[in-house]
């Protein structure tokens, strides 16, 4: 158990803006930092983050909450696995009780297996560093391939045993169950009829790299042998699992993530030594797609830190022909793409290992050219003289250039593409009309058939009303999170009758803190919230406004649960989306949501009051409708009713028919 002490202290120390930019490239939007959905696919930025409130909004998902909340969104965390992260990150002292071999078991499955992958990369670890053949064996393997005692550290490098179950005897003695360790691939089974099933080491024999998410969470690994057995596969990665997906998942992110967002730009490799080896001389914005062609999911990821990727490639000119579609995804993301090739015979991983770190960046620098730039150069080459593969080429480059969504970005690459290949500006609009049109086609005839689709469910759609008292104690919810302790004059309305014998409402003016004011006006009318979420928030706040003598919803947030945090959040962060910003270099100023507090409180309750008013005047109505009894009495009642209801509507400046 963490200590509430701990817990509080993580809350007050970390800053939401901050934890979110290691995940997501966030732009300051007045008051507020915007960025692309870490949840969804998106281009236009609907991702709000609020440093005021410490709260964050996801629109294109509907996601939302605290700093404690998008860890468990975004990474999968447990309530305490975030609050340890945000400790770490902000040198908090932990307080906490180690976890007993009953609570493992009591640990979800998707914990499990990640407790399982923490333990095999220590593990790993340990065996490269205190055993014989550890050290005989992987650590020579490593300190060959120019990796400095410091940087095999930083990366957890390891070595598996060359035994059959070493590591897994050793995981199963310190209490993981072998469900886990077979449905993380660490351990293989073998069933054998009548007989014992047989467990192998996935990894026996290999040097080890531990993949992580990007907050740092085992993965998975990637295990290169060093026998020359032809047998066995030079590379084997950990296989499909609940928490590794290989398509998602970018080698080094979560080392190179800072420095991504610092340089505003993404080296990208093939494989894990490319990675360590530039980081260790410097270059720390580099991850790998670890073997894997380049996907969609993996593009995304860096998109969340940086528009712009350098993709680095060996001298080999097969595997750049090959390369090529990776590019051409990296466009559609509407990304920024560069491309630096090495000299022949040399990779990423030997040339970062022969030149020093000023030698290495002035390489980077120099030789890195515009996608456009590096492809006509490589496919002009190849169609040399040939006039049929010439045009092949370009329409090669165009399609390419087609799938950037910018359009001024498509110009002006279409004008470079035009001077390169000695071809007119013209022809190349016409291609790319040409492609464009087929595609629009091909997208049209999908949309039609999703419009076929939804007209039937259209069809059976039923219109639905706007929901008047859920938006309305909504609204008291969100009064009380953001001006409930604020001190305030309201307008108190008092029914009296007047020397004509009419009742008449008069005001009378009283001092109170928001709070005060709508939980007595709420008792004084016996009104209680229907929605049974607003109502826990709301009798939460009332308790903690009363309590506490500096109230901050950060604090507010932390003591609540996850589905409560998300709806708070939601809450807040709706009426941001529609903000305007910025509007004071233009010399408009409009009011700010501060702004008239107390009337917007007596105008709320003054509105719910009616809405109220008006269904029991309904009810009423409906009991007398059809009725051969005396109804004076009932009748007397929607009388006065409807007389209290026209007051309250003209306070309102509402006219009623």
């Amino acid at each position: 158990m963490i200590s509430k002490t701990t817990i509080d202290q993580v809350y007050e120390t970390a800053r939401l803006e901050e934890v979110i930019g290691d995940f997501v490239q966030l732009k300051k939007a007045g008051s507020n930092f915007k960025g692309l959905s870490p949840f969804s696919d998106e281009r236009t930025p609907s991702f709000m983050v609020s440093p005021v409130k410490q709260i964050w909004k996801d629109f294109s998902s509907g996601k939302g909450g605290n700093v404690v909340a998008f860890l468990m969104e975004h990474e999968h965390f447990t309530y305490p696995e975030a609050i340890r992260y945000l400790a770490k990150k902000y040198n908090i002292e932990l307080e906490e009780t180690e976890q007993s071999d009953e609570q493992k078991e009591q640990a979800n499955e998707r914990e499990s297996m990640y407790l399982v992958s923490e333990y095999a990369q220590k593990y790993f670890t340990e065996t490269l560093w205190e055993t014989e053949p550890g050290k005989a064996i992987g650590l020579t393997y490593f300190k060959e391939r120019g990796f400095t005692d410091s940087t095999i550290k930083k990366f957890n490098l390891g070595y598996g045993l060359d035994e059959w179950d070493a590591f897994t005897n050793a995981a199963l003695e310190k209490g993981y169950q072998l469900e886990f360790l077979e449905k993380t691939g660490l351990t293989i089974v073998k069933d054998q009829t009548g007989r014992e099933s047989r467990k192998f080491d996935r990894f026996k024999g290999r040097v080890l790299f531990p993949i992580h998410s990007m907050s740092g969470r085992v993965l998975g690994f990637g295990g290169r042998i060093l026998t020359s057995d032809k047998k066995a596969a030079k590379y084997l990665n950990s296989p499909e699992s609940d928490i590794y997906h290989k398509s998602k998942v970018l080698y080094g992110i979560y080392y190179a993530k800072q420095a991504i967002a610092k340089e505003d730009n993404c080296f990208l490799v093939e494989g894990y030594t490319d990675v360590i080896q530039l980081h260790q001389r410097g270059v720390e914005n580099v991850v790998a797609s670890s073997g894997t062609a380049l996907t969609p999911e993996q593009i995304r990821l860096i998109n969340r830190l940086t528009k712009n990727i350098t993709v680095l490639f060996d001298g080999d000119a097969a595997g750049l022909r090959a390369s090529l579609r990776g590019i051409d995804l990296i466009l559609e993301q509407g990304m920024n793409v560069k491309v630096c090739t090495f000299p022949e015979g040399e990779d990423p991983d030997s040339f970062a290992k022969s030149n020093t770190y000023e030698d290495l960046v002035l390489y980077l620098e120099e030789n890195a050219k515009d996608f456009i730039q590096f492809k006509t150069s490589l496919l002009a080459e190849e169609a040399a003289n040939d006039p049929i593969k010439r045009a092949d080429t370009v329409r090669d480059i165009v399609n390419s250039i087609s799938k950037i969504p910018d359009q001024i970005k498509k110009e002006i690459y279409i004008q470079e593409c035009a001077k390169i290949m000695q071809i007119s500006e013209e022809v190349l609009y016409n291609t790319l009309a040409q492609i464009d049109k087929k595609g629009a086609t091909d997208s049209n005839k999908k949309l039609k058939q999703e419009q076929r689709a939804f007209q039937v469910v259209k069809n059976n759609q039923v219109v639905e009303k706007v929901d008047v008292q859920f938006e309305l104690e909504r609204k008291i919810i969100e009064m009380l999170l953001l001006y409930g302790s604020q001190k305030q004059e309201f307008e108190d309305l008092v029914l009296k009758e007047n020397e004509e014998g009419d009742l008449v409402l008069e005001p009378e003016i009283v001092e109170a803190k928001v709070y005060e004011k709508v939980y007595l006006d709420l008792q004084e009318d016996e009104i209680e919230l229907t929605n049974e979420q607003f109502r826990t928030i709301y009798y939460r706040l009332i308790e903690d406004l009363n309590e506490s003598e500096e109230f901050t919803v950060n604090t507010f947030l932390s003591n609540l649960d996850q589905e409560m945090i998300r709806e708070v959040s939601s809450i807040l962060m709706e009426e941001e989306k529609y903000k305007l910003d910025d509007w004071a270099r233009k010399d408009i100023y409009p009011k700010g949501k501060g702004h008239g507090v107390a009337q917007l409180v007596g105008e709320t309750i003054l509105t719910l009051r009616c809405y109220l008013i008006k269904n029991r005047i309904e009810k009423l109505q409906k009991r007398t409708e059809g009725s051969t009894d005396d109804n004076s009495e009932v009748l007397e009642e929607i009388v006065n009713y409807l007389q209290l209801n026209k007051l309250l509507n003209a306070k309102l400046n509402r006219v009623l028919s």
